[in-house]
């Protein structure tokens, strides 16, 4: 029998529990048709979803976003519709969700702190000139009166309006009327357009809130009045008594004659220093960090947040990973009985979330009928939370109160680390258990721990959950320029600047995320060479 014919009686015998197994287990690994339909699928969703945030996109003139949109999607269509490219399948999620929630994220914030982005600052120059406009619209005597019909093109809302002289136009808050030619008439009014749902009767009543508060422009120019309807059927001519041009850059109130300028601070500006608002959004430089250094009303509750920021961080640390070590020498002891349950008990504060702990205790500590004056101090009214010092006194108990129990369990883990002949040779030489402790256990201790506290440093500089539940960062400063309390640490007065209050100030709470990164690097790096100098006790 020749070598091929050997093959080919090889090829045609029976394939063996084996071989079906791995055909089986290929067929498998391959994915078969469902996967290779499944993955079409999937693929397809990505793509219809970049298509359509990119021509949202596009229709806020935001094209570089756009662009990098469906760049993305394509080349997740590229990496997983064909074989291969193992780590970039891998890779692609976890470079998509850093670049969302961290770099852009990190480089948005940088933007928002050099501009004046905040409440009254936050659109385009044309935006603003558009909402001063309409703010300051009146019916023109006398006016016209246009036939209307309301349409509706995927939730927006258009008029089609039939004017006196039988023209037909359509417009909406955003787009000036235009000529149509091929609306449909009944009885001299145009009643609809191809496009576009023409709304009835019991949809305009549904709707007549929006209606009447739209505003649909006559032309490009402002100055010439917009459209509006008190009741869905009938439009009439509105202009603003505020007066804008364009080529000077000022807008002008015809009831007062006060001419209102653009000077370059985002709003127009009349001579005696009014605003009228809103303004719109300007790169202002290094504006915000100036004012949180040099605005005394800013600076000064700056100055003592940053102090109070830093003691709490450390107190925090410090109390904590001293009660944890404490009760870990003390667990750790052999002598010690029943260690187990001991344990059990010292972490279940660590079992409970932080934030429910924390209005637990605001619930303890509430003045007036709080478990510690009412049951504990047999009804004494101590001001636990709206007292500036005893806040803050609370505020570092209620936190070693959440904290003690995981540097109980690291300093229980690094002691059992600790070779036993060496504490044995210490005492063999007379050494005592003070000596013992600070010579041998706490360095090789530190050893293990001190990333851990560099860490925990970080994370209580930054605990906003506890501070905002507990206090609110109360009580309040009133003479502060920001919106700040005696116990408030950076991060919840860069929350308040930027969202509670009716002014939110987000190019200055941007920056002073800035100077938060800044200083929580900083010191991290220091505190980490400061470390390696532990590194030679191994």
């Amino acid at each position: 029998m020749t070598i091929t014919e050997d093959q080919d009686a090889r090829s045609d015998a029976p394939a063996t529990p084996r071989q079906r197994r791995a055909a089986r287990i290929a067929e498998a690994a391959g994915g078969g048709w469902g996967l290779i339909l499944l993955k079409i699928v999937v693929l397809g969703l990505i793509l219809a979803l970049a298509v359509y945030a990119a021509l949202v996109l596009i229709r806020m003139d935001q094209w570089v976003p756009a662009v990098l949109v469906v760049a993305a999607a394509l080349l997740a269509v590229w990496i997983y519709s064909g074989r291969g490219r193992l780590p970039a399948k891998y890779l692609m999620p976890g470079l998509v969700f850093l670049f969302v929630f961290q770099v852009f994220a990190a480089l948005y914030t940088g933007y928002v702190a050099f501009t004046n982005y905040g409440t009254g600052h936050n659109s385009t120059k044309e935006s603003a000139v558009n909402a001063l406009m309409l703010s300051a619209q009146e019916r023109v005597p006398d006016s016209p009166e246009y036939e209307l019909t309301i349409l509706d093109q995927l939730g927006e809302l258009s008029f089609l309006v039939t004017d006196p002289d039988g023209e037909v136009l359509i417009g909406g808050e955003d787009r000036p009327l235009e000529e149509v030619d091929d609306a449909e008439m009944r009885g001299g009014k145009a009643v609809a357009l191809d496009g576009y749902t023409t709304l009835e009767f019991a949809d305009i009543v549904a709707n007549q809130e929006r209606i009447s508060e739209m505003a649909v422009p006559l032309s490009d120019d402002p100055n010439d009045g917009a459209l509006r309807t008190p009741d869905g059927s009938i439009a009439y001519v509105y202009t603003s008594t505020l007066v804008y041009d364009e080529a000077a850059g000022t807008m002008t109130d015809t009831r007062t004659g006060v001419v209102y300028s653009d000077i370059g601070t985002g709003a127009f500006t009349a001579e005696d220093g009014t605003e009228l608002k809103p303004g719109w959004q300007i790169v202002v430089g290094f504006d915000n960090f100036t004012r949180a250094f040099a605005e005394e009303s800013i600076r000064g509750p700056f100055l003592s947040v940053l102090v109070w920021t830093f003691a709490f961080a450390l107190l925090s640390v410090l109390t904590c990973f001293a009660l944890g070590l404490f009760l870990a020498i003390v667990f750790n002891d052999p002598r010690m009985k029943s260690k187990k349950y001991y344990r059990v008990l010292m972490i279940l504060p660590y079992a409970f979330p932080g934030f429910l702990s924390a209005l637990v205790w605001a619930g303890m500590m509430n003045q007036e009928f709080g478990f510690l004056n009412v049951v504990l101090f047999g009804g004494a009214d101590i001001p636990w939370l709206t007292n500036e010092w005893l806040a803050k006194a609370s505020i570092i108990l209620v936190n070693l109160w959440l904290g003690f129990p995981y540097m109980f369990l690291i300093c229980t883990g690094a002691l059992q680390s600790i070779p036993e002949d060496v504490q044995e040779a210490a005492r063999v030489d007379g050494a005592s258990a003070w000596q013992v402790f600070r010579s041998i256990k706490l360095p090789l201790l530190l050893v293990a721990v001190a990333p851990l506290l560099i860490s925990s440093f970080a994370f209580n500089f930054n605990n906003f959950s506890l501070i905002y539940m507990l206090t609110g960062g109360g009580p309040r400063d009133v003479t502060a320029g920001v919106n700040v309390g005696a116990t408030d640490i950076l991060i919840t007065m860069v929350y308040k600047v930027a969202f509670v209050g009716s002014s939110a100030d987000y190019g200055l709470a941007s920056a002073f995320s800035i100077i938060i990164f800044i200083l929580v690097a900083t010191i991290s790096v220091l505190a980490f060479r400061r470390t390696k100098a532990l590194e030679d006790l191994n």
